[in-house]
Formats: C-alpha cells, sequence, structure tokens
C-alpha cells in the first residue's frame, strides 16, 4: 500500500514536471559591469506580496533560491552583502526586454568585467531583444549591493501557480530552472574551500 502511494505521488510529480518543462521559458541576462567573482554574500530584498515573509509561497521561492546559493558556495549575510536578491511573480502576460549576449557561463568563466576604467571601443554594446512572456512570469535580479545596480535577471515564463502545496512545488521547480542559467560558484568553493557560516542572525 505505501509503495502504491509513493508511487502514485512520484507519477504525479513526474506529470506535473513534464507539463511545466512544456510551457516554461527560461532565460536570463547579464551586466558586463557585474563582478561575478567577487561575490559571496547575500541578503533578500524585503517588500510586500510574494516578497512578504507572511506569504508561503513567497517563502518557498525564498527557500529554494537559498538552497541554491549555497550549493554554489553564497552565504546569508545581513551585515553588507554583497548581493542582494529580489524576485516578483507577474500574472498574465508580459512585454519584457532582455539582451542577445554571448554565453553568461563563457563570460564569467573568461574573467571578463567592465568597469569605468574600460575603454569606450572596447565595451561591450547591449543588443535589446523585444519578448513576450505569457501566461504568468517569475523573475529573480540579483543586485550589486555596493554600486545598487542589477547584474543579472532570471525569468521562467508561462509559470502557472495553483492553490496550496503544489503552488509551491512549482514556484521551487522555477527557481531551480532559473537558478540553471547562473553557473558561477564563489571564489575556492569547488577547491574545497567551505564557506564561512551565515551570520544572518
Amino acid at each position: 500500500m505505501n509503495w502504491t502511494i509513493t508511487l502514485l505521488g512520484s507519477a504525479s510529480m513526474l506529470l506535473s514536471g513534464c507539463l511545466m518543462s512544456q510551457e516554461a521559458r527560461v532565460e536570463s541576462d547579464y551586466s558586463y559591469a557585474g563582478q561575478f567573482r567577487r561575490y559571496r554574500t547575500y541578503e533578500f530584498v524585503s517588500g510586500e506580496g510574494l516578497n512578504s515573509d507572511t506569504s508561503r509561497l513567497g517563502e518557498a521561492v525564498r527557500d529554494a533560491i537559498r538552497t541554491r546559493l549555497k550549493v554554489q558556495g553564497y552565504r546569508s549575510s545581513r551585515r553588507k552583502p554583497d548581493l542582494l536578491v529580489n524576485f516578483h511573480l507577474f500574472e498574465g502576460d508580459m512585454r519584457f526586454r532582455g539582451y542577445q549576449q554571448e554565453d553568461f557561463t563563457k563570460w564569467v568563466s573568461n574573467g571578463n568585467a567592465e568597469d569605468e576604467d574600460t575603454p569606450k571601443d572596447a565595451r561591450k554594446g547591449y543588443q535589446p531583444v523585444r519578448l513576450l512572456l505569457s501566461e504568468g512570469t517569475l523573475l529573480v535580479t540579483l543586485i550589486d549591493n555596493r554600486s545598487n545596480k542589477a547584474i543579472w535577471n532570471g525569468y521562467a515564463s508561462g509559470v502557472s501557480v495553483p492553490a496550496g502545496p503544489r503552488g509551491e512545488m512549482v514556484l521551487r521547480r522555477s527557481v531551480r530552472s532559473i537558478f540553471d542559467q547562473y553557473h558561477v560558484f564563489t571564489a575556492g568553493y569547488l577547491s574545497g574551500q567551505s564557506p564561512v557560516g551565515s551570520d544572518e542572525e
């Protein structure tokens, strides 16, 4: 009996995963000024709605982001975090301006970054692309706390969030899909240098 329940539950999760993978469109864009190898700590931007601590759906998103960032070597910090994390769930269709860019992983692995000293003729140009994102979009933005500028956007469209636990599951899966676009581990983490524990308290 227990095996039957387990198998039915697994089949249900696989089915919902297949449905989401068919509908969701996951993309990202980034700032050439992002110092991606420097970032080690983060904190969430507080707000209302999904960002609110009283929202179960908001907590599901935050928990999924925390889990993913921890896997990549980041730690939460309320004291001058390197990154501020913001997210928003848009309902229905929306028009969004993205950018046609070099592969993000390649950009970071090459150690590229632009700053005020980068000659104008050596700077990458931003080529805007207008997108129509449909049926709900979860947008996650990483902000450089020092410059207060957004340095990375990841977004999944076609995210339909049903009520109850299934909605939380859909959002967690959407977060994982979004962060599959953000292949950045903190310096030294992959070589076995564990990050210092959270100083959230």
